[in-house]
């Protein structure tokens, strides 16, 4: 049916299904976006816990040495 059939109900009710609609399809990519970020920020905060990890291995190591040495002073 033509726009110029509808009734200004009909009228306002479909304008406002186009927003609804439109307004869904911004949720729907915002959503995209965001798991995106969200897997990148996970993989991201992988690495750095990983890379705590190692840093603190290295610096409990460390602080085994100098316990040792400090014993055999």
């Amino acid at each position: 049916m033509t726009e110029k059939y509808l009734t200004p109900e009909y009228k306002d009710l479909d304008d406002r299904l186009d927003q609804l609609i439109d307004k869904y399809l911004d949720v729907k990519r915002d959503n995209a976006r965001l798991k995106i970020k969200h897997d990148t920020l996970a993989k991201e905060k992988a690495i750095l816990l990983e890379k705590t990890s190692l840093v603190q291995a290295r610096l409990d190591a460390m602080i085994d040495r100098l316990q040792a040495l400090e014993q055999e002073l």
